[in-house]
């Protein structure tokens, strides 16, 4: 059976820079951490392999608006927080990740009412206190 749940890229900018994002147009990064929500009910290993490929340069295809971000030189994935589980709970997610940072207004939640599924950072490690496992 596969793995189910929700899971929070945690993300370096290394670069203040412009990026195009899909429909969004170009968004203004700054440098520094940031935190994307997501979930996978089909297969979430999977699903992180592919941010993780995309990352390093090893995966072309671009679906989502995380996709634009993770396929910049000057962007990485220093790690990755899941919360396995049967219940989407990526916008109550993201809901307490906007107590600790700033929205990326739009970014990845086109499909929901939520502000944003991408916060810009200080630390990641409250993703812990909220009950999220670090690792994959």
């Amino acid at each position: 059976m596969p793995v189910k749940g929700n899971y929070c890229l945690c993300i370096i900018n290394c670069n203040d820079q412009f990026i195009k994002i899909g429909a969004l147009g170009k968004l203004e990064f700054k440098k520094g951490l940031y935190i994307y929500v997501g979930s996978a009910f089909n297969s979430l290993i999977p699903r992180l392999e592919r941010h993780l490929k995309t990352s390093q340069g090893k995966h072309h295809v671009v679906h989502w608006h995380i996709d634009y971000l993770l396929r910049e030189e000057t962007v990485e994935i220093s790690s990755i927080y899941i919360k396995e589980t049967d219940k989407n709970i990526e916008c109550k997610i993201a809901d307490e990740i906007s107590n600790h940072g700033t929205p990326i207004e739009g970014f990845g939640s086109s499909d929901c009412k939520c502000k944003s599924h991408l916060y810009n950072v200080t630390e990641f490690k409250f993703l812990e206190k909220m009950g999220m496992k670090k690792g994959y």
